[in-house]
Order: C-alpha cells, then sequence, then structure tokens
C-alpha cells in the first residue's frame, strides 16, 4: 500500500470529510476520493461508505486508518534518527497557542530557537473552546492547550500530552481595594463583590462555581470577558474582581491591579503540549518542545505558590 495514501485515510479519520482532507492537503475532493478508491482495491475490503451526503469510515477503515498512523510514526522515527546522525534539528516549527501562554512563554522560546541554524519556528494565537485545542493538532506540530486540574479534556485522541506547567488562578482586585492588603482571600472573601466572569462554558466559570458553592451563595457577574488583558482593564477601573492567571498575566501593572491567592478552592490549571505521535518524534519538534519545557519550568519556579 501506498504510504501517501494511507495517509490520506488518517486524515480523512481526523478531518471527518473529503472535502476538509482537500483542503489541508491541498488537492482536489475528486484527486482525494480517487486515492481512497484505489487505496480500498489494495485494501480488497470497503473503507469507506455513505452518510447522507458525506462518507464514514468503516470498521475496516478505521483499523487501517490506526495502522496509518502507527506507519506515520515509524517513518517519522526513522527521519528523527537521521537527523540525529546529522545532529541537525532543522526545519520548520508550526506551533498553536492561546494569547495568555503565548505573551510570556514565546518571546523567550523565540529567542532560544533563533540560535539554531536552520530551525524556524512558526506562531498561530487564538482564543479556542477547549475541545478545540485536540483539533488544531492536524495542522500544527505543537499545540499549547490548558485545563483545569484534574479535567482529562484530551483522553482517548491518541495524542501525545506533554505537560508544561502549573498555574495558580488568582483573585484580581483593584489596587485600592479594601482586601487589596491581605495576603490570601477566601471565598467569602470574594463571593459578594461585583464579578468580571468568562463566557459561559469557558474553564474559569468552573471555578466560579466552585467558589459559590464555597460561600454558599450566589455571585453577582457584571460582564462576562474572555480576553485577559480586557479583564484586567475591568479590574483596575473598579468594576469588580475577577480570576487572573499567576504565571502568563505578565504585564499586570500592581498599582492597579493586585493578585491574591484563593484558599479553600482547588484555582489552578495544567498547561500542556498536545502533538500527534508521530510529529512528535521529528528532531526539530522535539528541539521546540525541550525549550518549551524549560522555559516553562522557569516561569513557574519563579511564580511558585504562595
Amino acid at each position: 500500500m501506498d504510504v501517501r495514501r494511507l495517509d490520506l485515510l488518517r486524515e480523512l479519520a481526523e478531518r471527518g470529510s473529503i472535502t476538509a482532507v482537500a483542503a489541508a492537503t491541498h488537492r482536489t475532493p475528486s484527486a482525494v476520493s480517487q486515492q481512497l478508491k484505489v487505496l480500498e482495491r489494495e485494501a480488497g475490503l470497503p473503507l469507506t461508505e455513505r452518510v447522507g451526503r458525506g462518507i464514514q469510515l468503516t470498521s475496516a477503515g478505521h483499523a487501517l486508518a490506526r495502522t496509518a498512523g502507527e506507519v506515520a510514526v515509524a517513518l517519522a522515527r526513522a527521519t528523527s534518527l537521521w537527523d540525529e546522525f546529522r545532529n541537525h534539528p532543522s526545519g520548520e516549527v508550526r506551533l498553536a497557542t492561546f494569547p495568555s501562554a503565548g505573551q510570556v512563554l514565546l518571546p523567550q522560546v523565540l529567542q532560544e530557537v533563533s540560535r539554531t541554524p536552520g530551525l524556524i519556528l512558526s506562531c498561530a494565537d487564538g482564543d479556542h473552546e477547549l475541545l478545540d485545542f485536540p483539533s488544531l493538532t492536524a495542522d500544527f506540530d505543537i499545540v499549547l492547550a490548558h485545563s483545569l486540574r484534574g479535567a482529562r479534556a484530551w483522553g482517548g485522541r491518541g495524542l501525545r500530552v506533554v505537560p508544561l506547567m502549573t498555574e495558580a488562578l488568582d483573585i484580581a482586585l483593584p489596587a485600592d481595594h479594601r482586601l487589596a492588603g491581605r495576603s490570601y482571600l477566601t471565598a467569602g472573601d470574594v463571593i459578594d463583590e461585583p464579578w468580571i466572569g468568562v463566557p459561559i462554558g469557558f474553564p474559569f466559570e468552573r471555578i466560579l462555581h466552585d467558589i459559590e458553592e464555597a460561600a454558599g451563595r450566589r455571585a453577582t457577574i457584571f460582564q462576562r470577558i474572555s480576553d485577559l488583558r480586557m479583564v484586567e482593564a475591568f479590574v483596575a477601573a473598579g468594576f469588580g474582581v475577577s480570576l487572573i492567571p499567576r504565571s502568563t498575566s505578565g504585564g499586570i501593572d500592581p498599582s492597579r491591579v493586585a493578585l491574591k491567592p484563593l484558599r479553600g478552592v482547588d484555582a489552578e490549571r495544567d498547561i500542556v503540549a498536545l502533538l500527534r505521535p508521530d510529529t512528535a518524534e521529528r528532531l526539530a519538534v522535539r528541539t521546540v518542545l525541550s525549550i518549551l519545557q524549560a522555559k516553562a519550568a522557569e516561569i513557574e519556579a519563579v511564580h511558585a505558590a504562595v
């Protein structure tokens, strides 16, 4: 079987449609369909079946797609081994990040990567929903993702999950707030304050629900904002309090906003790197990932829990 056709089948398993595969592989839908038909003849079994206006993989198609993933890992491992013999982690590594992690991590990572000739790191950012992070690995080599502690959002996806750092979420207050002099705060201290919350369904919302449960009453939401810079501006202007990531909130002016640890409620998130198993074998990707891990460890140490 042709490796390139196997890879198209794997893409179909992950992307769900011929059109999406065609767009990702820079082919026409007709060309993708033709290659999959050839693969089906080689396999001697139906690999896809019609469902409404689209198609889906048969059980044989799913099995072969998993095998295609294993083949891709083996090929990537062989290429990586050759790169190691040459001692040259060259090529482009594509990275997707959410804004707060990108702001703090990527300037340092890019500086380190620039010291390796031939290694290029291309970055893209966006406010992605929790469940969107794994899908980004189809188009990016490394995806920086976050989830609350204990949440296992990435299980069952067949992805490599590399922990980078654990980050506390602090209570952000106006610098002149009556609670700003405290060393830490509890749910009872902040429940009656107006809140700058997150859009419904965003991960941080669960922590606010936990605060409500610990305090025994509901919080009043003044605004729901996803952008952390806007949240900080609203807090600084005195409109309310909010949850702000401690380590990746770089740039907060302590003369305008005070960050205080929250006690009695589990307010932490994990930041991880998500990768396809075959992508994770590439020497260039492993080199960038190693730099990411080192820089994240440095940041985590600076902002250790107080």
